[in-house]
């Protein structure tokens, strides 16, 4: 919403709770179809981002049939690095399902498919502030580490552009280089003053771990079959996409550390 600033569209979200919409706000929710006519109605570009977890492609699936009942023209829609039915953990496979559903939907559509949010390292914000350190069960896997905010202006550059350059595109978009989680800590460690280590850990620790702060068990699950996959150089891979969209290089970790510099300390 944001990268959508200032440009001449009619915005609306649909969202679960209306109290915490932007814009023009719909209260709905996608495990119930019945909820959603009223936010498609009228609309011509949908932006897709479903919640990650067993009804993703459930969620997917009304969504579209709501977008194609209200003659909606195109959905752009927010997957995941690597989905295909052989992807080496479960989200991977369930976004393959909602992909190819959005592929065949009669609809215009592009699918984005980014890689490792930097933003993740703010789950570990606490720990580095307290400690110095954090701790990941990914060993020594390199990561083409993207910034959110990158994401979503390319969102933006697609739903705002003609249609048919992007229609039947899907995108895999990443930072600038792959960086190992000791490379993380040291740009960390430079934007705060400060040393900072990357502790390795088994998947059995940082599983417990998540579990204890409340992470669903089907979260947790999936996060450490990702961290096998990256451990393996699954995620060693960058790409030009994001340049290519925004006409600039994607942020690289030193500037999104020294942005979020305050939330570490």
């Amino acid at each position: 919403m944001k990268a959508l600033d200032g440009a001449d569209v009619d915005l609306r979200t649909l969202v679960r709770d209306a109290s915490k919409g932007t814009g023009k706000v719909f209260a709905g929710d996608l495990g119930d179809p019945r909820s959603l006519p009223p936010a498609f109605e009228g609309v011509q570009d949908v932006w897709l981002l479903v919640p990650n977890g067993p009804r993703a492609p459930e969620h997917n699936m009304n969504a579209l049939w709501a977008a194609r009942q209200a003659g909606v023209e195109r959905v752009v829609r927010l997957s995941v690095i690597g989905a295909a039915h052989d992807a080496p953990n479960r989200s991977g496979r369930l976004h393959a399902l909602s992909d190819q559903e959005t592929e065949r939907s009669g609809l215009r559509w592009t699918i984005l498919r980014p890689h490792y949010f930097m933003q993740n390292l703010l789950n570990e914000a606490g720990d580095i502030a307290a400690t110095g350190t954090f701790s990941l069960n990914m060993a020594a896997a390199r990561i083409g580490l993207i910034d959110a905010r990158d994401i979503a202006e390319c969102a933006a550059r697609v739903l705002l552009d003609d249609p048919d350059r992007h229609h039947g595109r899907t995108y895999t978009l990443t930072g600038p280089r792959s960086l190992t989680f000791d490379e993380v800590a040291g740009e960390l460690g430079r934007a705060l003053g400060r040393s900072v280590t990357y502790r390795q850990v088994s998947d059995e620790v940082k599983r417990g771990s998540l579990v204890g702060y409340g992470v669903p068990e089907w979260i947790a699950d999936m996060l450490e079959e990702y961290a096998r996959a990256y451990a393996s150089g699954w995620g060693d891979l960058t790409t030009g996409t994001v340049a290519d969209l925004l006409g600039r290089p994607p942020r690289d970790l030193a500037g999104f550390a020294r942005d979020h510099a305050a939330a570490f300390s």
